[in-house]
Parts: C-alpha cells; structure tokens; sequence
C-alpha cells in the first residue's frame, strides 16, 4: 500500500517543476479501482495557454523503476480535462497490469488523442521541455516522462530507424506537439 507522502511528493514536485498550483481531477471511468486507491491524475498550468495532465502514483514504492507520465495540451475544456485523464488512466492501468513502461516505449490509444487528430499512439519521451527539474523526484527516485501523441506513420519510423531518428525529425520540423490536427513528421 501506499503512504499518502509518497502521493504527496509526487503532486509536490509537479507544482515545484511547474511553478503552479496542482489540482486532482475525479476518478475517470475503467477499473481504475485496479490501480489503487492514492493513483489519480492532476491537471497543472505549465505556462501561458498550456495545461500539463500527470499520473500520480502510477507507479508504485516498491517497482524497479518507478515512471510517472504526463501529457501537454492547450486546449481549453473539461471534455478535453476528462480526455487526458482517461488516456493516462488506460496506460497507466497497462503499466501496472500489463507491460511495465519507460522511456522509449509507445502505446496505443485505440483512437485519436483528440477528435480529429492523426496522433493514436503515445510515445514516452524525456521531458525535452522542462528538463531534469522535472524528469527525476529524486527523493523517490521517480522518473517524470513526457507521453508525446504521436501518428501511426511516425511509430512505423521509429520502429524502422529508432527513438533517436524520430527526435531528430521532431526537431528539424519543429514540429507543434500541442497541434492535435498535426500532420506526421514523416
């Protein structure tokens, strides 16, 4: 079982990394009654116009390698709130249940990300954008990753030329990871 400090730290270092207020959203629809009772999702203001949407206690005290994820979006909503906390709710009920996720690893989302986006898969980066402050609670020995949405044609690349092509792709696209009408980078 988990101690309410270690659901704590969590949610803290999100508001530190982020320098804002963190707020719980309500449990989402699945069994997440399978995912114990400190899991949750938070929902943050990472800066102007962007909202961060974050696991808390998907993984657990005692797993090898303990991840949290979050996914960035900038828009506005509680459909769209409700939306992100189900996506984090299904992978992180597939990590716990399933295969146990890190970095580099994708998942499938079974639909878009958002309606009408290309984007179906999740692909575990690191946290290009808010670096180190965020990907390590040290005290824990947590690992703060980024689930970047990403298109079917770009897991195919990936799978065909790996991790780093696909990053070396986003980035010469500078492509707009908040876009959910994106088109692949590929």
């Amino acid at each position: 079982m988990i101690g309410p400090g270690y659901a704590r730290a969590i949610v803290e270092h999100y508001a530190t990394a982020w320098s804002a207020q963190v707020q719980r959203l309500p449990s989402g629809e699945g069994p997440v009654h399978q995912l114990g009772p400190e899991f949750g999702i938070v929902e943050c203001g990472r800066a102007l116009g962007v909202r961060a949407f974050a696991t808390v206690c998907m993984s657990q005290p005692g797993d090898a390698s303990r991840v949290e994820l979050h996914l960035l979006t900038r828009e506005p909503g509680d459909s769209v709130a409700a939306r992100m906390a189900e996506l984090l709710t299904a992978v992180a009920h597939y990590h716990r249940t399933g295969n146990l996720l890190g970095l580099g690893h994708t998942v499938n989302f079974g639909e878009p990300w958002l309606p009408g986006s290309r984007c179906t898969h999740g692909l575990i980066s690191l946290p290009y954008l808010d670096g180190p402050k965020l990907e390590w609670l040290d005290a824990q020995d947590v690992r703060c990753l980024w689930l970047i949405p990403i298109a079917k044609e770009e897991l195919a690349f990936k799978r065909s030329y790996g991790l780093e092509a696909l990053e070396v792709r986003f980035e010469e696209t500078s492509f707009d990871y908040l876009d959910p009408l994106r088109a692949p980078v590929v």
